[in-house]
């Protein structure tokens, strides 16, 4: 830049001024080189009384490039009001600046000019119409634009399945790309990426398989270190696998992989995480730490999962302290993770703490929140906290939340209120109840006593009551010592395939409690038969 500025000033003094070409060049250096500085482009552009399109089109380009879409989108708008006509260069670069804010008004309104000037059969032009409104989520309106495109190459195939990945439809992605095979368009790496995305999104691992051996099959291995070698192809493979559950062969992968980068490292713990091998996670993690791989956002997302269902405390506060002194802490998806860390480690002074110390807060908080106390048997301080959450207008409680909520009241015994919570659920708010919501108030009606109300709930609900369900009724009997609701409880789990001990031993209890010996034996002969073993409790604790 030194050096350009010097031949400008030189330019400046000569008649080479007036000259149009030494300025494009001037400029092009500016917007295309990695060296280069958009602003001073813009200065020089600035000065010019009649610039050609072809500088305006670098000008728009080079702000898209430089990641300041808005300023593109202003430059593009100056260029139509001093009556300059776009040609097909122009349009794809302002629409890819609408692509990048999401604004599809402003891509409709480029979408009218590029009708006018009858460009819309161009195919450049109309693959970036196509990406316009696939990135404005408008898939509609995309799918239309895609129909319309005389040619379809291999860029508007992989544009059109990129769109329904990123909208989170994968299996529409897959459709689309088995259609492109059907009309002879050869993918590229780029569509093969995406198709791999949509594979591990629907954990379509027997899609996914079909794909790594197509590009086996070509002659072409990124896990084999050479010039060429692609790692966003490697990494996509990979996850694919990870996400899928093949985790045995997405290690092996992740070994051979000539080059490791953050994405690779994070799709491996991240799928450890959520097959619940939560010690392999960590041994990764920091395996990750001393191959001198710095962990990003990603990264401590999983590694806090994991920590709040290890309990490991210790960790997860260095990893909290890690975290302030990077400055990342106030991040709002972090911050949540460490509170649910906090308070599923029974920390809730910590928990609170962070929940105090962000001024926005969304959904996720306050639902991890409410959820934490409940859980450690604050119950109406959860509903406090229920209760100051609706006060903000903006905030609108979820499935999760009310489990929070029903829980606090079973814990506390407070019926009447849980039952206007269960009714607002669905009146207000629409949402269809669960078996965790139903679970909390069979539990909460059969601790009362209650159980003309519990068993009316059971028969009305609109899912299958499961082992928990049925286990919150017989808790009941247990206390109020029921055996005639033990009893029709009993009959109703000969009708479930037995998976889970604590029913059983349940009714086991209740027997022996009123004294009823015989039907202990033939409960527990019942387990046997069934090799229904009682699980072993067992305890643990963490060396600080």
């Amino acid at each position: 830049m030194c050096e350009l500025k010097i031949l400008h000033g030189l330019i400046v003094t000569t008649p080479t001024i007036k000259s149009i070409v030494p300025l494009s060049k001037l400029i092009d250096f500016c917007v295309d080189s990695e060296f280069g500085d958009i602003n001073y482009a813009y200065l020089v552009f600035r000065q010019i009384d009649n610039p050609s399109v072809y500088i305006w089109n670098s000008i728009i380009r080079g702000f898209v490039n430089g990641h300041k879409p808005r300023m593109s989108i202003l430059v593009y708008g100056q260029m139509i009001e001093n009556g300059y006509s776009p040609n097909h260069f122009t349009f794809p670069f302002a629409l890819k600046a609408c692509c990048l804010i999401a604004d599809q008004e402003c891509g409709q309104c480029i979408h009218s000019c590029i009708v006018k000037s009858g460009f819309e059969a161009d195919a450049y032009t109309a693959t970036g119409l196509l990406h316009m409104y696939l990135s404005c989520a408008d898939m509609k309106s995309g799918l239309k634009m895609f129909e319309n495109i005389p040619k379809r190459n291999v860029v508007a195939w992989t544009c059109l399945i990129a769109g329904y990945v990123n909208n989170n439809q994968p299996y529409e992605a897959l459709k689309v790309f088995e259609d492109m095979n059907c009309w002879g368009v050869e993918p590229n790496e780029i569509t093969m990426v995406n198709a791999l995305i949509a594979c591990a999104c629907s954990r379509d691992i027997d899609t996914g398989r079909r794909i790594h051996q197509r590009i086996r099959k070509a002659g072409y291995d990124p896990f084999v270190s050479t010039p060429n070698s692609n790692i966003f192809l490697a990494t996509a493979i990979l996850e694919m696998y990870a996400k899928c559950g093949s985790l045995k062969i997405a290690r092996d992968l992740f070994k051979k992989m000539p080059k490791r980068g953050i994405v690779a490292w994070n799709s491996m713990i991240n799928a450890y995480n959520q097959y619940e091998r939560h010690q392999e996670a960590l041994d990764l993690f920091f395996d990750m730490w001393t191959s001198g791989i710095y962990p990003d956002r990603a990264t401590f997302l999983s590694v806090l999962s994991v920590c709040s269902h290890q309990c490991a405390l210790a960790l997860g506060q260095t990893i909290h302290a890690y975290l302030l002194k990077t400055g990342i802490a106030t991040d709002i998806a972090l911050a949540t993770a460490l509170l649910d860390m906090y308070a599923k480690a029974g920390e809730l002074g910590g928990a609170q703490k962070i929940f105090s110390s962000l001024q926005k807060k969304d959904v996720v908080m306050w639902t991890s929140m409410i959820n934490g106390l409940a859980r450690h048997g604050h119950g109406n301080e959860a509903l406090s906290m229920f209760q100051l959450m609706q006060e903000d207008s903006s905030l609108v409680p979820d499935y999760i939340t009310y489990i929070g909520v029903l829980f606090a009241c079973s814990h506390v015994g407070l019926v009447e209120e849980a039952q206007i919570h269960f009714r607002q659920m669905t009146e207000i708010y629409g949402i269809v109840p669960g078996r965790d919501h139903y679970v909390c108030m069979v539990d909460l009606l059969s601790r009362a006593g209650r159980f003309i109300e519990a068993e009316r709930l059971v028969e009305t609900m609109s899912v299958q009551p499961n082992f928990a369900i049925w286990g919150a009724l017989l808790n009941g009997c247990q206390i109020h010592e029921n055996l005639f609701v033990a009893n029709q409880v009993k009959v109703r789990l000969t009708e479930l395939e037995p998976g889970q001990t604590g029913v059983h031993v349940l009714l086991s209890n209740i027997y022996a409690k009123a004294g009823r010996w015989e039907e202990v034996n033939v409960t527990r002969k019942f387990m046997n038969h069934r090799r229904i073993t009682k699980t072993i409790g067992h305890s643990w604790l963490e060396i600080m």
